[in-house]
């Protein structure tokens, strides 16, 4: 592993049981002070590589590791922090006990003040001592990535974590991004939101069927005249021919 390397995923295959392959040997890494978008349609095995490397599900082939540590150990799970796509945040805690909770998987402790201005510019002002059962969905997502914000960990995966969140929170969601890298953080950020990639991210990683058809630097891509939608879809259209 590269001393720049926050996250190596090699040869990773998988399949649920008995049924068909749903990865096929993929490698990726992210780089410390990276943002990688990962893409790809729906069904490609996105949601399954990043389960893969928070051993929500049991890594058969291939290896995964998260700062040199594999990633089923302590060292590595202490690392790396997992954004899900859905909202299902404990509703019987209120936000700022939820942030408590979070911390304290990583051994540290919210900075209270830090939390309040992230609630207030988020447009949540007042709420960090609410339940959460009263969070509409936009507000649990914004919670969630907060969390991220105040536990600044080496590695942060977020699976589709913006949708459903308000324009002006996306625009502080990118300059916490930005932020971050500039720290020395990798993301590893899924997304359809190609044109917010374009501005956050260094390289993407495309995944189709759960084949890596492309890892590619956004400064070679827009260099040959080409953008991210662009490559997806050039790809579609090959995929589409055959």
């Amino acid at each position: 592993m590269k001393p720049t390397e926050i996250l190596k995923v090699s040869g990773v295959t998988y399949a649920y049981g008995d049924g068909p392959r749903v990865l096929h040997d993929v490698s990726l890494s992210v780089d410390r002070g990276e943002i990688v978008g990962l893409i790809g349609p729906n069904g490609s095995g996105k949601s399954t590589l990043i389960k893969l490397i928070f051993d929500l599900l049991r890594l058969r082939d291939g290896s995964v590791t998260i700062d040199g540590a594999p990633h089923r150990l302590h060292a590595g799970r202490v690392k790396a922090q997992y954004l899900s796509s859905n909202d299902h945040l404990p509703e019987f805690l209120r936000a700022s006990e939820y942030l408590g909770l979070l911390a304290d998987l990583y051994g540290l402790r919210v900075d209270g003040d830090a939390a309040s201005r992230l609630f207030e510019a988020f447009g949540m002002n007042g709420r960090l001592t609410h339940l959460m059962e009263d969070f509409s969905h936009g507000m649990r997502k914004k919670t969630q990535l907060i969390s991220a914000f105040l536990n600044r960990r080496p590695l942060t995966v977020i699976d589709e974590t913006l949708n459903g969140v308000d324009i002006e929170a996306l625009y502080l969601v990118e300059k916490e991004l930005l932020r971050m890298r500039a720290e020395g953080l990798g993301v590893l950020l899924c997304s359809h939101d190609f044109q917010m990639l374009e501005r956050v991210a260094d390289r993407v990683v495309f995944l189709d069927f759960g084949h890596l058809v492309h890892d590619v630097r956004l400064d070679e891509l827009r260099s040959s005249g080409r953008d991210v939608a662009e490559l997806v879809m050039s790809h579609l259209d090959e995929r589409m021919q055959q």
